[in-house]
């Protein structure tokens, strides 16, 4: 199976929380089923990324990075690699890589919301996880990031975006 038939996979498999999240979960498959090159960053009209927010359920904690070109504090995450095998992969891998937490494991069930934005290289269709760090983990900074802090659920929405604080406020019932 190709990254891209897995992602339609898990995008068609995933029950949406609710009708906004539905609707875009829809358009994310349509735009696949349109652009075969949907999932790497050279698809001009837009692209699927994965993304995982860190989170120590135990300290009732996500891990933010200061993001180096937007600077803005964000979840982990990026664009899906030729190596990448599933969507969910691409979005733990980020999440290592950015983190510094090698054995970080994703929520079980799949995505936790989606999150369409514009950067400047084009559209992202966000593919959000949640990434569970084990007790005691300590992170690195990594050349895409200028920091990594650990925010309270309760933090994140005085420092990061709406998008951010959304995907904080679904980790949180979740986890």
């Amino acid at each position: 199976m190709s990254l891209h038939q897995d992602a339609v996979r898990a995008l068609t498999e995933w029950t949406a929380p609710g009708p906004a999240q539905d609707a875009l979960r829809q358009e994310y498959v349509e735009h696949l089923g349109e652009h075969p090159e949907g999932m790497w960053k050279a698809c001009a009209q837009g692209h699927l990324t994965g993304s995982a927010l860190v989170v120590d359920p135990e300290r009732g904690q996500v891990l933010l990075t200061l993001h180096r070109k937007l600077g803005m504090w964000l979840q982990t995450g990026g664009h899906c690699e030729p190596g990448d095998s599933t969507l969910a992969g691409a979005a733990l891998r980020e999440a290592v890589e950015e983190s510094g937490i090698a054995d970080l494991r994703l929520l079980p069930g799949g995505p936790v919301r989606l999150d369409r934005h514009r950067t400047p290289c084009a559209w992202h269709l966000d593919v959000q996880y949640a990434a569970l760090a084990p007790p005691g983990a300590v992170e690195a900074v990594s050349e895409e990031s200028l920091d990594l802090r650990w925010y309270r659920f309760d933090e994140v929405a005085e420092v990061a975006d709406r998008s951010v604080a959304l995907l904080t406020e679904r980790v949180r019932v979740l986890v």
